[in-house]
């Protein structure tokens, strides 16, 4: 076997967190132990039929969607998202300069990072965060800023706190509200035109990830960055269909913004993919245009799940508290099981009890008291995952 040393940018990241997951879920899986998974957030209930039904009429009728696609996207499907997107939000976008396809929004972020970043460059990434704004960062070689999300700064970044030094250097900030894995929300929209602002002054490229705009809950509303004046000037922003429709498996989303900002990327991925299949674009129009009741009805069902786990969790001594939006609880360690950390208390709960929870320390530095629990399982088994974790915790009581 010949013997080649790999990427050294690739060596410097850890084992992806979820690999880690799923090897310990093996383990336990082979002793035969009930597993419940809360670890990845994977939704587990099927993309709403509208969506199947088009996919599956598309692929059998219309075989000329077998073809190579339109990098960029269709313009079918760029159309139905400046349309949903002003819908929704109220803005107003070009369909045919301002919107790219994606096969997934990690896809591009990972792939913004290597449009834009040079090694010298620093981003600006939130910690705890979700893994590739870091890790697209890393790969690229380039310098790492991280912002603490506190909870005493109700899990926001504070733009007072980075150097000015740093400010000058960097080149990227990302953001992530409703936020993974947090699930913290922002109630004073002053954050965002701060965050506008703040990028402007330092010419520096204001990512929004929006993936969780849809999934809020009673009345709170995710605004998109585009409402906000100026802000086309600085800022790109990411949307997926895996959680808004249930279409993680698809691998659909998309990324927009002024033409100037979004062309490196589209160059990029002009030299790398085909984009996304021409079937699953339609079955995205579909999904776009259609009723928006599935995703109410989601977002619904999470937060019905979400209070379950929250109250029963307090019971058990965790410190958290209700969240607005995601389909994640962020629960602190009860005080006694902080001398251990959150992945060994991951390993050991899944070991033991079979529930798989995923350890804030995945997510960086800051989540390292934390613990990230995904709703995504039936209902009638987070009365099980409770009365596990709960006999678990007493244990350090």
């Amino acid at each position: 076997m010949i013997n080649i040393k790999i990427s050294k940018n690739l060596t410097k990241l850890p084992p992806y967190l979820f690999t880690k997951i799923n090897q310990l879920k093996k383990e336990v899986y082979e002793k035969n132990l009930d597993i419940i998974d809360l670890g990845m957030g994977n939704p587990d209930l099927p993309t709403p039929s509208h969506i199947v039904d088009r996919l599956c009429d598309t692929i059998k009728h219309h075989t000329n969607t077998h073809k190579y696609p339109q990098a960029k996207g269709i313009p079918k499907f760029r159309k139905s998202i400046t349309e949903w997107l002003a819908r929704r939000f109220g803005v107003d976008l070009d369909p045919e300069n301002e919107v790219l396809s994606l096969i997934g929004s990690k896809e591009g972020i990972a792939h913004l990072c290597m449009s834009y970043l040079n090694p010298d460059d620093y981003a600006l990434v939130c910690d705890p965060a979700y893994p590739v704004h870091f890790n697209g960062v890393s790969l690229v070689g380039a310098k790492i800023h991280f912002m603490p999300l506190l909870e005493k700064n109700k899990f926001l970044p504070d733009f007072t706190k980075i150097p000015e030094k740093i400010a000058k250097k960097a080149k990227i900030m990302f953001l992530n509200y409703p936020n993974n894995p947090t699930a913290a929300v922002v109630e004073d929209n002053n954050f965002w035109k701060e965050s506008i602002k703040f990028c402007k002054k330092y010419n520096i490229l204001l990512v929004s990830d929006n993936a969780y705009s849809e999934l809020t809950f009673g009345n709170y509303y995710a605004p998109s960055i585009f409402e906000f004046p100026k802000a086309k000037d600085v800022a790109l922003e990411f949307h997926s269909f895996s959680k808004t429709f249930n279409m993680a498996g698809w691998r659909l989303g998309w990324v927009c913004g002024a033409r100037k900002l979004l062309y490196p990327l589209e160059k990029f991925k002009s030299f790398l993919d085909y984009g996304a299949p021409m079937f699953i674009q339609l079955a995205g129009v579909a999904a776009l245009n259609g009723p928006q009741d599935c995703s109410q009805n989601l977002s619904k069902v999470y937060e019905k799940r979400m209070k379950k786990m929250v109250f029963g969790l307090q019971k058990f001594g965790w410190h958290v508290n209700p969240t607005k939006g995601t389909m994640y609880v962020w629960a602190k360690l009860p005080d006694k099981m902080l001398k251990e950390g959150s992945l060994k208390i991951a390993e050991k709960l899944v070991q033991e009890t079979g529930v798989v929870l995923s350890p804030g320390v995945g997510f960086g530095k800051h989540g390292e008291t934390y613990m990230r629990l995904s709703l995504v399982t039936h209902e009638k088994r987070f009365h099980d995952a409770l009365l596990r974790i709960g006999k678990f915790t007493k244990n350090y009581i």
